[in-house]
């Protein structure tokens, strides 16, 4: 399972925490108990037509990853468009061609434009291509930030100790990336000054102008005034 083509690999569940079970589509056994953890697993895959890839642990069965290429003998399509391996264009013929010359060159016959006319296939390492693809969606599930909105509330009548504490929150908040609201909570007659907390959201947005901007200025809703800051974004 190093190279070349295979009929297809599913995983079947093992009852080993952190093991998985390869075996090929017509049910012969790969590998009985595989312990390498995703990375590995998806290293075994090479020239896999389609696969679902489970890891199991003690809480059960995750995903790692979804194979739905159609290669080699699925694809019956009386004639493709051939692509080579470094992206040249090797013309329209017969699936049964473009086979033969995958075999030649010890690689798969991938179709990657289902949808064409005729379909477009390549040739390449498949077990490589999905290798390489694993990695890249988990770098990018690794640097992916989600911005959160996070809220400060105070009074009108907040006190100046106070005030500075809920504004080293916003400011921590903000130098995360992430989005603040800011809002002023008015009780009883209170209503009758709303000004004051205007002012209070006025000068709260104007200590974090270094790290902020404000995307939505102070509104009344009810007896809550509030303000959207969002983080300045770097030049």
């Amino acid at each position: 399972m190093t190279g070349g083509r295979s009929d297809g690999i599913l995983l079947e569940k093992t009852k080993k925490a952190g093991c998985i079970r390869l075996t090929s589509s017509k049910g012969k056994e790969v590998n009985s108990e595989y312990g390498g953890g995703p990375e590995g697993a998806q290293a075994l895959l090479c020239g896999c037509s389609f696969a679902s890839v489970f890891l199991f642990s003690e809480g059960g069965a995750s995903v790692i990853s979804n194979v739905v290429h159609q290669l080699n003998e699925e694809i019956r399509d009386k004639e493709i468009r051939l692509i080579g391996a470094e992206g040249q264009q090797l013309g329209i013929m017969s699936s049964q061609e473009a086979l033969k010359i995958a075999d030649e060159q010890g690689l798969d016959l991938v179709k990657i434009s289902p949808q064409a006319v005729p379909p477009v296939c390549k040739l390449m390492n498949y077990g490589k291509f999905r290798f390489e693809q694993s990695k890249k969606e988990k770098e990018a599930r690794k640097n992916q930030h989600v911005v959160e909105i996070k809220e400060i509330r105070m009074s009108p009548g907040i006190d100046v100790g106070d005030f500075n504490t809920r504004l080293k929150n916003a400011q921590k908040f903000l130098t995360e990336g992430n989005r603040v609201k800011v809002s002023v909570r008015f009780r009883g007659r209170e209503m009758a000054h709303t000004e004051i907390g205007r002012e209070l959201l006025k000068k709260f947005a104007e200590q974090c102008a270094e790290v902020a901007t404000m995307d939505k200025a102070a509104k009344l809703e009810g007896r809550n005034m509030s303000m959207f800051l969002s983080p300045k974004t770097g030049k």
